[in-house]
Parts: C-alpha cells; structure tokens; sequence
C-alpha cells in the first residue's frame, strides 16, 4: 500500500456502494443481540459500525487491522458516531490474535481473510480459535462485478488482467481461489459449512454519493494497466472512467451497474 491516506479516503468514499448489500449479509449471519463479536482486518471500521447497530447498546463488536492510520481513523469515527461503547479497535495481525481462546461469539472479516494473497488455512484457524464453541466464523468477499454496461469485451479484458484476478495470480492452484473458501473452512474444523451470493446494482441517475462511490471502485479495481492491455483496450478504458471525459461513462443516462459479494460460513464445533 504506496499511499495509506489515499486508500483509507477511497474505502471512505467507495463505501456506499456496498452498506446496503452488508446490511442484508448481517441479517443471514444473524448476531444476537448482546453478542460479542471480532471484525478481523476491520479497515477503517465501517463494517464494524454495521455489525455494532445490530448487536445493539449490550452488544460489542471489537476490530482489528495492521494499519495504525486505519485504526485511529475508526477509533475517531466510532466517537463521532456516538458508537465507543459498542466498539474498540486495536492493531492485530489476523494471523495471530491477542485474544483467548472462545473469547468471542462470532467473527466475520470483510474483503481481508480468504481476499488476501497465500495461504488462507491458518488465519481461518486463528479466527475459529477465538469463538467459542458452536459460535459462527464468517468470510465476506467482493467476488464480481460489472462496471462497464455496453461493453463486455473491454470489462473481460480488464478482468482477466493481474489486478482484475487479484488475490489470485497466475500459476496458483485452483484450490487457492477464493471462491474454494468452502474448502478452507473445513479443513479449519468448521462444520455446517454454507456458501451464498448476495448482488446489489445501481443505474441512473446516480446520486452525487454513489457516483463518487463508483469513482473510487474504478480507481481501486483495475490498476498496473500499461504493461497488460492493447494501447487501444487502455484508451478506451480511460476515455470511459475519467470524469472530465465527454464520454464518461456514469454519464450515461441508461447507466447500470451490478456488484457480487459471497459469504462463507461455518460454525465452531461444541
């Protein structure tokens, strides 16, 4: 990460696009109100504040991240939002947590375990030793998207580049693929294992809100272009995701958009 203030202003802005559709997974996770619960790689906290609204006033959702700006930023925002006492977020590798074992009720992490490079198995079994038994492990993970309406050529070949396929890379093994998380929980120990998708879309007109929102997803979702597509492919890209373009795509009066997370789940064994 080259610049933190930069991409912490993009999780920022770019969150919009995704309350909604975390809003309808927390429902299917179904914390309890009261419940103790662990966001692990909490970013900038605003998933964390999600999960805090649905475990109520004697509930409390703790976060961790390896980034200080990240972890300062949400320690501000839950004052701010009058959500300190539901909340704490300190700095903590995922894959080695300073907490017992069982210390928590469930854990869920958003877009960090299963979307980050190598191998995912000893940090889903560092989450699984933290829940007590019979508690829920969860992993939410952006999985697809299309961005670009009109053309699907162009969205293919974006997508088929080294940031496109990003955590995996050419030359893992499939079973490496996020989208095999199943597997993954498993092999941590977890049982009633489940898979599901959830979709959100937007279309025009687009609120000022969302527009920024798909500004940054552009700016964060295909990146490192230069070396991997046409000269012609990157122009085209440009002349459609640069705002001050006449033919810039949110501009479109028959824009639409739709986006893919998927929730991996499984319950520690009693």
């Amino acid at each position: 990460m080259t610049d933190t203030g930069e991409y912490l202003r993009k999780l920022l802005v770019s969150h919009p696009l995704r309350e909604r559709l975390l809003r309808s997974i927390i429902e299917v996770i179904g914390p309890a109100p009261g419940s103790r619960g662990l966001d692990a790689g909490c970013g900038i906290g605003l998933p964390a504040f999600q999960m805090a609204e649905t475990v109520g006033p004697s509930g409390h959702v703790t976060g961790v991240d390896t980034e200080p700006e990240f972890i300062s930023h949400a320690t501000r925002a839950a004052a701010e939002s009058n959500l300190s006492a539901r909340t704490s977020f300190r700095e903590a590798n995922v894959g080695s947590l300073p907490f017992d074992d069982g210390a928590f009720d469930w854990v869920w992490s958003v877009d960090c375990v299963g979307y980050a490079p190598g191998d995912q198995l000893p940090s889903i079994k560092e989450l699984a030793r933290v829940v007590r038994p019979g508690g829920t492990v969860a992993l939410v993970i952006w999985s697809s998207q299309q961005l670009l309406p009109g053309h699907p050529g162009l969205e293919a070949r974006l997508n088929a580049t080294s940031s496109g396929i990003a955590p995996f890379s050419e030359g893992m093994k499939p079973e490496r693929h996020f989208l095999r998380a199943m597997r993954w929980l498993r092999e941590a120990g977890l049982e009633k294992v489940t898979a599901d998708a959830f979709a959100d879309s937007v279309c025009a007109p687009l609120s000022r809100e969302i527009r920024e929102a798909l500004i940054a997803l552009f700016e964060m979702r295909w990146t490192n272009l230069r070396n991997e597509l046409s000269s012609g492919d990157r122009e085209e890209y440009e002349r459609l995701s640069d705002p001050e373009s006449p033919d810039f795509i949110l501009d479109c009066p028959d824009y639409f958009a739709f986006f893919v997370y998927s929730l991996f789940r499984g319950k520690v064994r009693r």
